[in-house]
């Protein structure tokens, strides 16, 4: 998946929940607009996007207030220290989780401000079924998203 795809996947998610694209895009980066089309491309240019993904108006129309969402945790290997004193390796398998907050919209603006490759997080709430646990793309417009 590309990342034009995986942007027009997200707008397309938060349209469906209310949020008006074309009025965002018009309003808060002060172009004109052509299409939805060209307008998804120009986002995914340089990473332009990152406007959208940070914008309450969008974040708070992606994920709905109250609503339960269903994402994919990936898998995890970290060492800690075992009840008998020494440290040992913990595997876990990737799992499905579900989620229902008010402010679930803020909570996730807050976990996207710390993420390593913000489009990788957003893709966790679309439930591609892709491998997410490959080494993140080189930053060009048509590499897929890893």
């Amino acid at each position: 998946m590309t990342k034009i795809e995986l942007i027009r996947l997200l707008v397309g998610q938060a349209r469906a929940n209310g949020f008006e694209f074309r009025k965002w895009y018009t309003s808060k980066l002060g172009r004109p607009w052509v299409d939805a089309d060209t307008s998804i491309t120009e986002l995914a240019m340089e990473r332009r996007y990152y406007v959208l993904l940070f914008s309450h108006e969008f974040a708070s129309n992606f994920w709905k207030a109250g609503e339960t969402i269903t994402f994919q945790v990936p898998k995890q290997t970290f060492q800690r220290k075992m009840p008998d004193g020494s440290i040992g390796t913990v595997k876990r398998k990737s799992y499905i989780r579900r989620s229902a907050r008010e402010d679930v919209w803020r909570y996730h603006l807050q976990e996207l401000a710390v993420a390593e490759e913000p489009l990788r997080y957003m893709r966790r709430y679309l439930r591609v079924e892709e491998d997410l646990d490959r080494e993140p793309d080189s930053g060009s417009d048509t590499d897929p998203i890893q």
